[in-house]
């Protein structure tokens, strides 16, 4: 069972992701929170596996909410998808560097939240596809950086590195630099150390920043 705490001060909103979320054998909702300061108290109460942590919301927001919780101790296995009505760019990116695993606009649809949970929860990145596209043409705006040689990858987990920056899950990657499957999931695991990247929405936003991955290169 996937354990999820649901966070938005809007009830009618809440309840709804709620009664979607119970319709799901795989998943168990352990409690709900009405804004920042709630979904803290929540997580270091229950160390949920997911939590759906709206943006906008009184008392504490909650990008400042999933930093704290996310660098607690208590919350070490928890991971969070932010849903929000809004796909600002500025909004993504603090939502990616304060550690959420996963952004998500409140248009998806019901079956696309239930499996980005479950995405999410085996340890992958999401982004809404539309969020995506407007990340790459951002990171094409900038100006290029120089790729980071300080970081002490080799040779093929910087190929990894950069097959996770371009969007391809282990099992194409596999396919792509002809290695196994768990010859690749090795080598995630070691970027993620490597680097102290939380997971591999975190890899990605380094592959971009540091240079390795350069938008429009295939």
């Amino acid at each position: 069972m996937i354990r999820v705490a649901v966070v938005d001060d809007q009830d009618l909103v809440r309840a709804g992701f709620v009664l979607l979320l119970r319709s799901s054998e795989g998943i168990e909702v352990i409690g709900e929170a009405r804004d920042g300061l709630e979904a803290i108290a929540l997580c270091r109460r229950t160390a949920p596996d997911i939590v759906l942590m709206d943006v906008r919301m009184p008392h504490l927001d909650g990008l400042s909410a999933s930093r704290t919780i996310l660098a607690d101790p208590a919350c070490q296995g928890t991971r969070v998808v932010v849903l929000t009505t809004f796909d600002d760019d500025e909004l993504v990116l603090e939502a990616l560097r304060a550690g959420a695993s996963g952004f998500l606009l409140k248009e998806t649809r019901p079956a696309q939240l239930l499996e980005a949970i479950e995405v999410v929860a085996a340890g992958e990145a999401l982004l809404h596809p539309r969020i995506t596209r407007r990340l790459i043409e951002r990171f094409a705006a900038l100006p290029a950086a120089r790729p980071s040689s300080g970081d002490g990858l080799t040779d093929r987990e910087r190929d990894v590195l950069l097959a996770v920056a371009q969007g391809l899950s282990n099992q194409e990657i596999a396919g792509r630099l002809h290695l196994g499957y768990g010859t690749v999931k090795t080598h995630v695991s070691h970027l993620l150390t490597k680097l102290g990247c939380r997971d591999r929405a975190q890899l990605v936003m380094y592959a971009y920043e540091s240079g390795i991955a350069v938008p429009g290169r295939g």
